[in-house]
């Protein structure tokens, strides 16, 4: 086998990290806690692997948190896809079973209950997924950044692999066997990747077997710890390990070397000038400080919100892009390198030689590399937490107000720097209501510098109503004062975002609810979407709930209206960068996000969105960004200082420089028609001037929260089995009714309530209960599957869909948890679903508030205009026959309503 060169081939990078975890601590079955680290390690990764040249534009995925059914869909992708090198890499939680055997990759839903790991995958079942006989690539690496990664070898080493494809499979490590990794800080990516992304970013080509030992004599100098003080050594295991079986992973170009300058003619003679006294050189000032985050320091946090601030990992004493992103890190570099010079030349040599760089070079370049040299003293760092929809456009403006006039002083200093972090808007409530004590003085098992950030300068939230949030809920223990700007410095409304070609469908944009927009995309043609973001994480996605609920309170039915993943995406930015994935769903899919993500796009890999039009419901209120300045008790050491740069950059920000920065993002003015502030370079499909739909209420959007989670909680299920005779060919087996239903169990958790009815007989009582409905453990209800037998009989579909239909309202009729009803039937009866008993059924099914999901084990049943089909779409259910992928789906529709743990 030769040496391998996967440029100019079909490559494809899945980047996995999961940093945060839906179970963790306190919960005695959760994950030991979050991995903030980990967000930096995918784009800290991603930026080394574009840089590389050997991926090309779309061959890098990046998957966030991914539950164990999106992780393997995303693996079963890139390995039908990539016929040149296949990269997985996963950082995450993992743990290694009871015997030591197998290793377990955790993700977002992973727990750890006796004898069982949920929500986690086996490596056993990478390896499976990777060497499938379809699988064309040439090279398979797999990269482990998490606990126990070294056990991947030796799972490999006993993976049977009946395709012959595991010689492809190279494997590096994060550490050696039997050794736990240390979470890293919150603000840099971890050890391993940081030092991987730096070893790929060198110039110069980079193969697999010159990385390996690279990275780990780098590791091995820094120091880096596992736990209990164990040395974190990385592995590798590359079969065999030979330079003609190598791969090649970056091929940076290589500087070329500076041409020697061409010596100048002589000049003629000059007059002998006088003699000039030529003073003692001084002696050399001590190096500055480089520019890295300091090492956390052990013991609690300081109490106070300046430095030293308590945070979850140190902040970069140099302001600017965060660590981690992509302008930063070449920046910092450059930065040292000049630095070093100034310390051989001197400044005043340095300032000609930049001088003479100028028309090459930035001014904030220039800026950045010299506004730390020598006489310049550290800036004050000031920390501003938002709402994740708002972080880019934060971010943006922090970069602009950085390398502004009014934040340089004489000398060309910095005055001081802006760093933007996000946290989800209700944990933040929460937080600042509830938990300002633990912020200062974080415990283990509650800890908000972990789970949000470090205590916040600057507050801005989405809405001004989230600050009466706060000061309603506060309780004795107050530990931080907000001060609230009484007015937004910003205006965007939350819109429905259309594709283009079903936009004409919509009519008229503006002045009608939500609601009325959405049943109109379900009237249009062909099969519409709407997806909404999480309304637990951000606020636009909270107060499009409001509207989508309205003055009604069926929120349960209301959620019905939306297209229901598995589990929604966390924020509108995450949002328009997974539409893309797929462009069948990205063209039949309206999007509920704040309208400026329209205008200023989205931080994500280059993808081809489909171009939508705003439709802006008059009923969902917009986003008001406010600027909350946060005062911290025991938080005065610097307190004046700390005000004046807090006030500094609210000036600048509302100002004219910070109201152009956020016309270039898409913003409107928060007052008068709420024009565009920057209208010349608005995209289509955006209307001049809009109507505001009012500002959102901070009781409105508690109570929509608290409806959002009662429609989302523990649900009830009623499964219709039908036990007729004509079923005795389908009865036994684990694709046969018993067997079907038994597999849709791991979908319903302990709090879910849900029981069994074997329908059978036309005349008197049309079916007996095979499990009492309420709350049950798995085995009492796989007991019964087992027990259930087919009855000599026929049966009446109609008269029993009705019966559970009543039945499943009388039970919801006091909350909004989900429901759902399950039929099951070869389809042999539905000879009684037609004329005035089709009617019936189906009228009820529009009225009982209940989605019914028809399950027919014959094709042709969900054809149009068949029973299956009318009652499933009355109810806003679901029709499937077996020409549909059956079971998985199945077990999906209960899962969406259950809260097991599969």
């Amino acid at each position: 086998m030769s040496r391998f060169d996967p440029r100019g081939r079909a490559n494809r990078a899945l980047i996995v990290g999961v940093s945060e975890y839906d179970h963790t601590a306190p919960d005695p079955y959760g994950v030991i806690g979050q991995l903030p680290a980990v967000r930096h390690n995918r784009t800290t990764l991603e930026d080394a692997l574009y840089r590389g040249g050997v991926f090309g534009a779309g061959e890098v995925t990046v998957l966030p948190s991914p539950s164990q059914h999106d992780f393997t869909g995303a693996l079963r992708r890139a390995v039908s896809e990539a016929e040149g090198l296949l990269l997985l890499y996963f950082a995450g939680h993992a743990v290694v079973n009871a015997s030591g055997g197998e290793l377990y990759l955790q993700m977002r839903t992973a727990r750890v209950l006796a004898g069982e790991l949920p929500g986690a995958v086996s490596f056993a079942q990478v390896l499976s997924e990777i060497c499938v006989a379809g699988n064309r690539a040439e090279k398979v690496l797999v990269i482990l950044d998490c606990c126990y990664a070294g056990h991947a070898a030796g799972i490999w080493h006993r993976f049977p692999d009946p395709e012959g494809n595991k010689e492809k499979v190279l494997l590096l490590m994060s550490v050696q066997p039997n050794r736990c990794i240390l979470g890293g800080d919150a603000d840099i990516a971890t050890p391993f990747t940081r030092e991987l992304a730096e070893v790929l970013d060198e110039a110069g080509e980079t193969w697999l077997s010159e990385l390996y030992p690279t990275l780990k004599q780098r590791m091995d100098e820094a120091g880096y710890r596992a736990e209990e003080d164990d040395p974190q050594i990385p592995q590798a295991l590359a079969p065999p390990w030979d330079p003609d079986a190598d791969v090649l992973l970056a091929a940076r170009p290589v500087p070329s070397p500076v041409p020697a300058p061409v010596p100048a003619p002589p000049a003629p003679p000059a007059p002998p000038a006088p003699p000039v006294e030529v003073p003692e050189p001084s002696p050399p000032s001590p190096p500055p400080q480089t520019p890295g985050p300091p090492p956390p320091t052990p013991g609690p946090p300081l109490p106070t919100p300046g430095p030293p601030l308590p945070t979850p990992g140190p902040l970069p004493p140099t302001p600017g892009p965060p660590p981690g992103s992509r302008r930063s890190r070449p920046l910092a570099r450059a930065a040292d390198s000049v630095r070093a010079v100034a310390d051989r030349l001197g400044r005043p040599l340095l300032t000609v030689l930049l001088a003479l760089l100028a028309t090459g070079a930035g001014g904030y370049g220039i800026f950045a590399l010299i506004g730390d040299a020598g006489s310049c003293a550290p800036s004050r760092e000031l920390r501003v937490l938002t709402d994740p929809d708002l972080e880019p456009a934060m971010q943006a403006a922090a970069d602009a107000y950085f390398a502004s006039a009014v934040n340089t002083t004489d000398d060309g200093c910095r005055r001081g720097g802006v760093t933007v972090y996000s946290a989800g808007a209700s944990a933040v409530v929460t937080a600042l209501s509830e938990r300002t004590d633990a912020w200062q003085q974080p415990r283990e098992d509650d800890n908000p510098q972990r789970d949000i950030g470090p205590q916040p300068d600057v507050w801005i939230p989405a809405t001004g109503a989230d600050v009466g949030r706060v000061s309603a809920a506060q309780e004795d223990r107050v530990f931080a004062r907000l001060e609230s700007d009484t007015d937004p410095f910003a205006y965007s409304p939350v819109v429905l975002a259309v594709p283009r070609d079903l936009a004409r469908t919509l009519g008229k944009p503006t002045g009608r609810p939500l609601s009325e927009l959405v049943d109109a995309l379900e009237a249009a043609p062909g099969t519409a979407e709407v997806h909404r973001p999480d309304p637990g994480f951000t606020d636009s996605a909270l107060m499009a709930t409001m509207g989508l609920y309205g003055d009604g309170d069926d929120a349960r039915g209301a959620e019905r209206l939306l297209t229901r993943p598995e589990r929604p995406e966390p924020s509108a930015v995450t949002l328009l960068c997974t539409l893309p994935d797929d462009d069948a769903v990205d063209d039949r899919s309206a999007a509920l996000v704040p309208e400026f993500l329209l205008r200023s796009g989205v931080d994500c890999h280059p993808a081809t969105r489909v171009p939508r039009t705003a439709a802006y419901p008059d009923d969902v209120p917009g986003l008001e960004p406010t600027f909350v300045r946060v005062r911290w008790d025991h938080g005065d050491r610097d307190a004046d200082a700390r005000d004046d740069e807090a006030n500094r950059f609210r000036t600048w920000l509302t100002g004219a420089e910070g109201r152009a920065v956020l016309g270039e993002q898409g913003f409107r003015s928060a007052s008068g028609e709420r024009a565009l502030l920057d209208a010349e370079s608005a995209p289509d499909g955006l209307t001049d001037t809009v109507r505001p739909a009012g500002s959102a209420d901070s009781s409105g959007l508690d109570e929509t929260l608290e409806e959002y989670g009662n429609a989302h909680g523990s649900g009830r299920v009623l499964f219709l089995l039908d036990s007729s005779g004509s079923m005795a060919g389908l009865w036994d087996g684990p694709s046969a009714g018993p067997g079907i239903l038994k597999r849709t169990l791991p979908g319903l958790g302990g709090e879910d309530q849900y029981g069994i009815w074997a329908v059978h007989g036309i005349e008197g009582r049309t079916h007996t209960e095979l499990l009492r409905f309420r709350t049950h453990p798995r085995k009492d209800a796989e007991r019964a599957l087992a027990t259930a037998k087919v009855r000599d009989a026929e049966a009446d579909p109609a008269t029993a869909l009705l019966d559970a239909m009543m039945f499943m309202r009388e039970r919801g009729a006091d909350d909004e948890r989900p429901q759902l009803i399950v039929y099951l039937t070869d389809g042999e009866d539905d000879t009684r679903l037609t004329g005035d008993e089709l009617e019936r059924v189906v009228e009820r099914a529009g009225t009982a508030g209940v989605p019914v999901a028809m399950v027919t084990l014959n094709s042709g049943a969900c054809d149009s205009g068949r029973p299956g089909t009318l009652i499933a779409e009355a109810s806003r259910g679901r029709c499937l026959d077996a020409g549909d992928d059956l079971v998985p789906a199945l077990h999906d529709e209960v899962a969406r309503v259950g809260t097991g743990e599969e």
